[in-house]
């Protein structure tokens, strides 16, 4: 059976009050009196007893505090939460729950997505990284420093009768160490793995029998906590940039602590692709090869052992597509003498090459491959360009989402296409899985940046298709960890 899933709202509760102080005595006289009945032995009692209460008390918050160390979130100051608290939105919202999602497709089992609606929460559960705790922190994505409203952060996807647990970088690494991850894509990419860094960047924890030899050599513990009989090893790593190339936008991070290699590969459409060239000058619109694979990433990933794939948004804009070095059509191109396809066509020819290319890689046995669904953007009353904007404060209600909404035909196209290939690959060594996001992200309109981010023209440009960090964009490793955990791919 498949997850239903749903976002909740995380309210922040208040501590219980304080119990009423104990009453005093009032009389001096008796207390005095009081002080002459109580004999010696009876106050070498008391003191016993208030020290065995100590040591235990003690030993209590101990213990307390170590699994603070595993499982604490970076701390805010006290202004912060109680800006936090007033800006969070009440329970009763407004945002009446859907139990009807006849008019949407029905997601496949298989996939950690089904119908869902909202409900508020009562478990606050805040990120476990913020702008201060990420040392490779992008600043274009600091939506809060740059003043968007935080109630973004207070939503969480979380299914109905099973869990996405949230993400644990000590297990992420536990998976992948000695390993190579590789993401593969356009700028969606790129801010995924921003969120994943962040991520991996918090404190990690091991906790073993002390004495034994069950500390793995390569840990180099931070910090020693002793506890009875349990050694927790606290460390936190920072990964170093072992490679960019000169565009920047191919990157390669090493963590030397657990042996695991991070790259992202820059791709717009995964197949070769350069600008058209308009009076010898290279225009915004590109002229793509429908049948040969992109060699900016397929060259590098012979040596991966997971790949991350994602695309779909450049397809909308201007392209020239060609097989076999002939023009057969283009995407917006509106030219008399060419064939005007969809972006939905394109973006399916371009995903086959890539996952044929795969699926026959000489080099990459072993490799297991996620294709994480489309997400669109949320551009209001205008695009990128013509002044279109995102200022919600709150996720959308599933009754505003167009049933026709271009994202459910892309991610058809990607289910199937996945299907295919995974149906070539039965019985082979290649597996291919799914990061199926497209729906949660559908309802997320209030947590891209918007006009809340760095520009570096002086246009003034509202992103309403990155995703602010923290943000939703986290649930996208959560649900990678949970799938790689549970080993949750078809063989």
């Amino acid at each position: 059976m498949p997850c239903p899933l749903r976002w909740f709202l995380l309210s922040l509760s208040l501590p219980p009050s304080l119990p009423p102080s104990t009453p005093k005595l009032h009389c001096s006289m008796e207390w005095s009196v009081i002080q002459k009945k109580v004999g010696p032995l009876l106050w070498l009692l008391v003191i016993s007893t208030i020290l065995v209460l100590f040591i235990m008390h003690s030993s209590s918050t101990f213990s307390i505090s170590i699994k603070a160390v595993l499982t604490q979130t970076p701390l805010v100051t006290t202004s912060d939460v109680s800006n936090q608290s007033t800006s969070l939105p009440a329970n009763t919202s407004g945002v009446t729950p859907v139990h009807d999602s006849s008019s949407s497709p029905q997601l496949s089992a298989g996939t950690f997505a089904a119908p869902h609606f909202f409900q508020c929460s009562s478990k606050p559960r805040a990120s476990i990284y913020t702008n201060l705790t990420c040392p490779t922190y992008p600043d274009i994505n600091n939506c809060g420093k740059y003043g968007k409203d935080q109630r973004y952060l207070y939503w969480r996807w979380q299914p109905d009768s099973c869990d996405i647990p949230r993400f644990e970088p000590a297990t992420f690494f536990d998976i992948v160490r000695g390993k190579k991850m590789a993401f593969i894509g356009d700028s969606l990419a790129r801010n995924q793995i921003d969120s994943l860094l962040c991520l991996l960047s918090q404190v990690i924890s091991y906790a073993f029998t002390a004495g034994t030899n069950s500390t793995p050599e390569k840990d180099q513990p931070k910090l020693r906590l002793q506890h009875d009989d349990v050694l927790i090893l606290v460390q936190a790593e920072t990964p170093r940039e072992a490679s960019r190339d000169s565009s920047g936008k191919c990157l390669t991070w090493y963590f030397p602590l657990h042996d695991f290699t991070l790259m992202v590969m820059w791709t717009e459409y995964f197949v070769e692709a350069r600008p058209r060239i308009i009076n010898g000058t290279a225009s915004n619109s590109f002229e793509i090869h429908l049948d040969k694979v992109s060699t900016s990433w397929a060259e590098k990933l012979p040596g991966v052992d997971y790949a991350v794939l994602s695309g779909g948004n450049w397809f909308f804009r201007g392209i020239h597509l060609y097989e076999e070095g002939k023009i057969v059509g283009c995407v917006n191109c509106r030219e008399q003498n060419l064939t005007e396809f969809g972006a939905a066509v394109a973006i399916r020819r371009a995903l086959r090459t890539a996952l044929q290319f795969i699926s026959s890689c000489k080099d990459c046995q072993g490799l297991v491959t996620f294709l994480r669904t489309f997400t669109s953007s949320h551009f209001e009353n205008g695009s990128w360009l013509t002044g279109g904007y995102c200022n919600r404060t709150q996720p959308l209600d599933e009754t505003q989402i167009p049933p026709d909404d271009i994202a459910w035909e892309v991610r058809k196209i990607q289910l199937e296409e996945i299907a295919r290939v995974r149906q070539q690959e039965s019985g082979g060594k290649m597996r291919f899985g799914v990061l199926d996001v497209t729906r949660a992200m559908m309802l997320r309109a209030d947590a891209h940046p918007g006009d809340h981010w760095t520009k570096k023209s002086k246009a003034s440009l509202n992103d309403c298709l990155h995703w602010c960090l923290p943000g939703p964009i986290d649930m996208w490793s959560d649900l990678l960890l949970a799938i790689l955990e549970k080993k949750f791919l078809p063989s």
